[in-house]
């Protein structure tokens, strides 16, 4: 073949080569092009700039959210912008400079500036102080108005009625006071009104009748008293109607059947009575959650309520119901429906078809475990002047005539079951009594054999629980969490939890928060009720804060809780370095003594405040969650359990003169799993001091053989121990030093291996806010150690420090048991309902003993003691 007939066989390929780099080279320009043209918006007012810079100062800011050498619009976190403007800031989920955060104060002057500003949004980041005056006179523009969880105090300011265009309102969990200001009632736009969580007294102002938009209306968990405005009837467009927890009296006015449209209806725990309008729920089509507990509603409840299509939760529980119970069969074997009756008077035979969905304990029912006693039930019957039909005594003419001697024979015949009924039950109580010594015994050959400590007494399952969403935050759609978290897609989860998968999720209006879906084919679904009771009942600055759930779809169950911008203490320990952000390689020693401090005083309200106390039985690195402040927020409280039973087992065992397990706490109150929180605790302890990760999570052999080897460099009498196994990040000076010391000398005393020995998580509270004591003479300020003789017994000096606080325990807040039967909750301190933004509840128990936690001292010598 020629040169020339191999060059046109070649000349088609290389055309078709040429095409194709051009066709390339087109395509670029084009890309470049349309970056070039691509209108970038950045921001054109100088004054904007400027007073976003003031802004930036006056919030301490860090650098790293808003850098100053870059345009606001396009790299500022929270700041939107349109045609060059500023017309939205968001705060929440900011961080402040360490400046910023000593001094939090709600310094927003600058925001006068901002003409065109539409939604301003600070929910969760602090604003200590009162709303200034001037919000409502120079942000006329203003649409959205976000202040949740932002320690605000003071008044709503009146100058909030001139918002003409506001749409959305949210006010709560604050420390807000006064009057509802009728000038609300001018904001014909608003669409979300929210004000729960705050301390506002008087009634509803009737103005609120002109609110036409209004589809969210939530009061609840203030002091209203009164009765509900009957206007409210004219909200058309109300969905959600929240006034539980308040001080609502009379009765439910009628002209709410109006509310065609709503979803919600809660009026739990207030003061209402009477009996509920038989018209009430004929036209309520879509309500999904009704939630009538706690009040004094009297009378039949309507048979209408089994006929709304779109029913998931009736709670009518304690009230004073009587008549036979309405026919909800509809709902006895519903999936995913809740309904609960229970502490009311409702009579006659019981449903027969019932399911686990159904709670009807307390009445008055025939044939049912766990009801009133009948005196009771005739009682109350007889003085409202109605027919108890328990109590009809059936007609004498209609019994069949007995002969004196099948008379007899019967009494013969009842005599003989009743005696060897009687037999039977005291040989049934020996057999109970002979299993109970077996495993009294058994526990104690287990306890013997373990190395560390105990396995925490949660193989019995959990009790039943009984879900009230009273108290449990907002009800979402199942659309709004899947909107929130992109459809559950992976690259929004954060981890597979024991109980359910965690989503990170951002509502509307950028409000980020964490998702845990729980889907009941793989998990336990007493995880999640038991979590909604708990939330039902303890309230508590250190508890995360749950803001809502869905509970629509009957094999998929969703949570809802606050976002922690610092994420959990194992992810934060070590952090990267980073000069723009201020940062060191690891958490300093004072936030690690603060998260310390903050988790034991979560674990001392579980285990004293509440009533009965609580183990939280998780206990560990990745359970202890960090806000932006690092202040702790407990989560994984799928696990808690209320303790008891160990103390019915010391009561058996000392009916049989047996001695008791080591399973029982020092002080005769705290049960095997309490002193397991205080086990896991000690471990969260070390890994604070020695930066050793993982060893709270973990009970694998590699871990108790860590514990073996660095254990005995903890002494309270040799300083210069400790320092071989503390974390080598740690810069800390002569008095940082002590206290790094006294916090191993807690975390050893915890690691006890006998629960018996293990100090109170109380004693170990104030040992943490006061650790130079530990270590230190009580009455010095020098480094002078103690000198308490090495033979002085553990448990005398322990058990002397609790006999002479056991004195003062009446006077902690939070010792008397609430309604809900759980202690401390909004009496205690005035913090109990405000979440993170309430004062810190430590400083009560600070002042109220000058009990330290006491010396431990060698294993042998306790043990010489007690040979003595």
């Amino acid at each position: 073949m020629t040169q020339d007939e191999k060059t046109k066989l070649r000349r088609p390929f290389v055309v078709m080569e040429a095409h194709r780099v051009q066709l390339k080279v087109a395509l670029l320009l084009l890309l470049i092009n349309s970056v070039l043209t691509q209108q970038v918006v950045r921001l054109s007012s100088r004054s904007e700039f400027s007073a976003l810079l003031d802004l930036r100062s006056s919030l301490g800011i860090r650098a790293k959210d808003w850098p100053r050498k870059t345009d606001p619009c396009s790299r500022w976190r929270g700041v939107d912008c349109r045609t060059g403007r500023v017309v939205g800031i968001t705060l929440s989920g900011l961080r402040r400079t360490r400046a910023g955060g000593r001094n939090p104060r709600f310094a927003v002057d600058s925001l006068a500036n901002f003409t065109l500003l539409a939604k301003f949004k600070s929910s969760g980041f602090p604003l200590p102080g009162s709303i200034p005056d001037w919000f409502g006179q120079r942000l006329s523009a203003l649409q959205v108005l976000d202040l949740r969880s932002c320690s605000i105090t003071g008044s709503i300011p009146s100058s909030l009625g001139n918002l003409s265009g506001l749409n959305s309102l949210y006010l709560s969990d604050n420390f807000l006071t006064g009057a509802i200001p009728l000038i609300l009632g001018q904001l014909l736009s608003l669409s979300v009104l929210n004000l729960s969580r705050n301390s506002f007294t008087g009634t509803i102002p009737s103005v609120f009748s002109s609110l036409l938009n209004l589809s969210t209306l939530d009061l609840s968990s203030n002091f209203l008293f009164g009765s509900i405005p009957n206007n409210l009837g004219s909200l058309s467009r109300l969905k959600f109607l929240h006034l539980q927890n308040n001080s609502f009296d009379a009765s439910i006015p009628v002209e709410l059947a109006s509310l065609s449209q709503l979803i919600v209806l809660d009026l739990g725990n207030n003061g209402l009575s009477g009996s509920l309008p038989s018209g009430l729920f004929s036209n309520l089509t879509q309500l999904k959650y009704v939630v009538l507990s706690g009040n004094s509603f009297d009378g039949n409840l309507p048979d209408v309520l089994s006929s709304l299509p779109a029913l998931r939760l009736l709670n009518v529980s304690s009230n004073k119901f009587t008549g036979v119970l309405p026919n909800l069969t509809a709902f006895f074997n519903a999936a995913g429906t809740v309904v609960d009756l229970s502490d009311n008077y409702f009579q006659g035979p019981a449903p027969s078809n019932t399911g686990t969905n159904v709670v009807v304990n307390g009445n008055c029912l025939q044939s049912l475990p766990n009801q009133r006693r009948l005196q009771d039930c005739r009682l109350f019957y007889a003085s409202r002047g109605l027919i108890f039909d328990n109590d009809i005594a059936p007609n004498p003419a209609s019994l069949p005539f007995l002969e004196p001697a099948s008379i007899s024979k019967k009494r013969v015949t009842y005599i003989l079951v009743g005696l060897f009924g009687g037999l039977g039950f005291i040989a049934l109580l020996v057999l109970v009594l002979l299993l109970v010594l077996k495993l009294s015994k058994k526990g104690n050959t287990d306890q013997r054999t373990a190395s560390m400590g105990p396995v925490p007494g949660g193989s019995t399952p959990p009790p039943k629980a009984s879900v009230n969403l009273s108290d449990l935050g907002e009800s979402f759609t199942y659309e709004q969490l899947l909107q929130a978290t992109a459809d559950f897609s992976d690259s929004n989860l954060l981890k597979h939890g024991h109980s359910g998968d965690l989503f990170y999720g951002t509502l509307e209006g950028g409000f980020p928060v964490v998702i845990k879906r729980v889907d009941l084919s793989s998990f336990r679904k007493e995880s999640y009720m038991l979590e909604l009771e708990f939330f039902s009942k303890a309230l508590h600055q250190r508890l995360v804060p749950l803001l809502g759930h869905c509970l629509e779809h009957e094999n998929e169950k969703l949570l809802v809780y606050k976002y922690m911008p610092h994420g959990d203490l194992s992810k934060s320990l070590y952090k990267s370095t980073n000069l723009e952000d201020d940062g060191l390689p690891s958490l300093d020693w004072i936030t690690r003594l603060k998260i310390a401090i903050g988790t034991a005083e979560g674990l001392s309200y579980l285990h004293h405040e509440c009533n009965p106390p609580i183990a939280h039985r998780d206990i560990q690195a990745s359970s202890i969650l960090l806000d932006d402040k690092y202040e702790v927020r407990l989560g994984s409280l799928s696990e808690v359990c209320a303790q008891g039973g160990d103390n019915h087992q010391n009561v058996i065992t000392r009916l049989l003169r047996m001695p008791q397990t080591s399973e029982q706490g020092p002080s005769d109150s705290s049960s095997a799993t309490c002193a397991y929180d205080v086990y896991c605790f000690g471990k969260v302890l070390l890994e604070l001091v020695t930066g050793k990760l993982g060893i709270s999570s973990s009970d694998d052999t590699n871990t108790k053989e860590w514990l073996e080897q660095n254990l005995p460099f903890i002494s309270s009498h040799d300083k210069e121990m400790v320092a071989k196994i503390v974390d080598q990040s740690l810069i800390v000076d002569e008095d940082l030093i002590d206290e790094v010391w006294a916090m191993a000398v807690v975390a050893k005393s915890c690691l006890n291996p006998k629960p018996s020995r293990r100090p109170l998580m109380r004693h170990i509270l104030r040992a943490l806010e006061s650790p130079l004591k530990v270590v230190r003479e009580e009455n010095y300020s020098s480094a002078r150690l103690r000198t308490t003789s090495s033979t002085r017994s553990w448990s005398a000096t322990f058990f002397g420090s609790w006999h002479n606080s056991s004195s003062e325990s009446a006077n902690i807040p939070g010792n008397q048991t609430n309604r809900e039967g759980v202690s401390g909750l909004k009496q205690t301190s005035g913090v109990g309902s405000h979440g993170s933004g309430a004062n810190e509840l430590s400083s009560s128990h600070k002042r109220l003993s000058s009990e330290i936690f006491p010396e431990p001292v060698d294993m042998q010598d306790i043990e010489r003691q007690e040979e003595n």
